[in-house]
């Protein structure tokens, strides 16, 4: 046997991956796969508490979700050797998220301990690793250093919930992510530079989006059955898959494409920011496809009956949030505002403004939408081939 064709160390030392020629894992794949059940569940609340408090809850849970994916995300992009125990604590994790999916449903109330403990030990492992790093990868130590710091206070802020309740927990949970969310960009302005993996990156994101586009497909399918295929919600069905698919189309061909294009140019030189902008911009991005589920779920399942004010404006805030993140990414990442006018910003607020008249028919708003999305399909197309939109697609 050759030293080429023998089986790899069980335990590496981490080390920088980020010139290597990599995709995502399956390990990585795996992973994803509990944030699904979160995404599931936390969806099923809001669901069941259409109104601003329940709007709040979501949208406040979905950052906490979706900030525990993309801490743990970016130290695989720069460190994932995949030895034993690389895998042990990746594993480790996924069983933590599970438990986070396991308390969502009552992460506000009677579950809220259990939630914060499972997030808790995502963050302690996130630190182990770190730790490990800092140790193994000495060029990197004054980047890692900043995580560690930020992994650091945000275990001691979520700690510091665990024997409180009400809006005090919340605060402290609120403030952990925060102080956490700042370590990239910290480490941008004040760390020694340690690249990101330019390629490894944007797939790692696309695959999140594509979790949460696969709950606004669930969510059509929910609706469907709930209204046992009565005529009325299998059309709409229809309408709100057609929305859906050019929402995929806007990020995955267009705008996202947009901004892939730019990090995977530009993103090597830390000082631009190309790279924290593409992080950050897909925040709103996110917020706005989950919220967005579950407004496509109460259209398909009420499509002729009467919405509150919530369930109609999910619909329509979601879409307008989306779009909105995805004007960010392109803006972001090519430092020019201009760059997403007047594709996709001027839609934005049409699409916005169709949530207030209360006598719209929900199939009028679900066919209003989806034509206005379909058009800003037509319109990115039409930049993109006259060069005014540069892609990484063609």
């Amino acid at each position: 046997m050759t030293t080429d064709d023998r089986p790899a160390p069980l335990i590496r030392p981490p080390r920088l991956r980020t010139e290597e020629e990599r995709g995502a894992s399956r390990l990585e794949l795996f992973f994803d796969l509990a944030y699904v059940l979160v995404i599931d569940q936390l969806a099923t609340g809001f669901a069941d508490h259409l109104n601003l408090s329940g709007t709040a809850t979501f949208v406040g849970l979905i950052v906490v979700t979706w900030w525990s994916w993309v801490t743990t995300t970016l130290y695989a992009n720069r460190f994932d050797t995949n030895d034993v125990l690389y895998r042990l604590a990746k594993l480790a994790m996924t069983g933590a998220v599970v438990g986070m999916a396991a308390a969502a449903l009552g992460a506000t109330g009677s579950e809220g301990t259990e939630f914060a403990l499972c997030y808790l030990a995502t963050r302690v492992l996130l630190l182990l690793l770190y730790v490990r790093a800092w140790r193994h990868v000495p060029e990197a130590r004054h980047t890692i250093g900043i995580y560690i710091g930020g992994a650091l206070a945000s275990i001691l802020l979520w700690t510091a919930s665990l024997p409180v309740d009400g809006p005090v927990r919340y605060v402290l949970w609120g403030a952990g992510i925060l102080v956490e969310a700042t370590a990239p960009i910290l480490a941008t302005r004040l760390g020694d530079k340690t690249p990101l993996h330019l390629d490894h990156l944007p797939e790692r994101f696309a695959l999140f989006v594509i979790l949460v586009l696969g709950e606004s497909v669930r969510s059509i399918a929910v609706g469907v059955h709930e209204e046992h295929w009565v005529a009325a919600s299998v059309i709409s069905a229809g309408v709100a898959f057609a929305a859906v698919a050019a929402l995929f189309w806007i990020y995955f061909d267009l705008g996202g494409a947009a901004g892939k294009r730019k990090l995977v140019e530009e993103g090597d030189d830390p000082e631009t920011g190309v790279a924290d902008a593409y992080i950050y911009g897909h925040l709103p991005l996110i917020v706005g496809l989950a919220v967005a589920a579950v407004g496509i779920e109460q259209f398909v399942a009420h499509p002729s009956g009467d919405l509150g004010d919530t369930a109609r404006w999910a619909l329509h805030g979601g879409t307008a949030l989306f779009l909105a993140g995805v004007a960010m990414v392109m803006m972001g990442t090519s430092g020019r505002w201009r760059s997403a006018w007047p594709w996709p910003v001027a839609v934005i607020p049409l699409v916005a403004l169709l949530g207030l008249p209360e006598f719209l028919p929900p199939m009028a708003s679900v066919i209003l939408v989806t034509l206005i999305l379909v058009a800003t399909v037509l319109a990115g197309m039409r930049a993109q081939r006259r060069g005014a939109l540069r892609t990484t697609e063609a």
